[in-house]
């Protein structure tokens, strides 16, 4: 058992007691969240330190804001 530290920019996202360390380059999903593993770093005793890369958010409210002017045709 591993005390895993899924961290984004040296802030820590999430901390899991797992069986498995994810490997480099997997997919994974965290509070909604889809992001890809950068590295992995091993501390302490039992304690490994994941760094990963979320994907970008893309804001809706611009796109809809757009389509306000526009008038639907029946």
């Amino acid at each position: 058992m591993f005390a895993v530290h899924f961290m984004e920019k040296n802030i820590i996202v999430l901390t899991q007691v797992l069986r498995d360390i994810p490997a480099v380059d997997s997919d994974l999903k965290i509070k909604g969240r889809k992001g890809k593993v950068v590295s992995v770093h091993e501390t302490e005793k039992d304690g490994i330190h994941v760094q990963v890369e979320f994907e970008k958010v893309i804001d809706k409210t611009k796109i809809s804001i757009k389509d306000l002017g526009k008038k639907k045709r029946k």
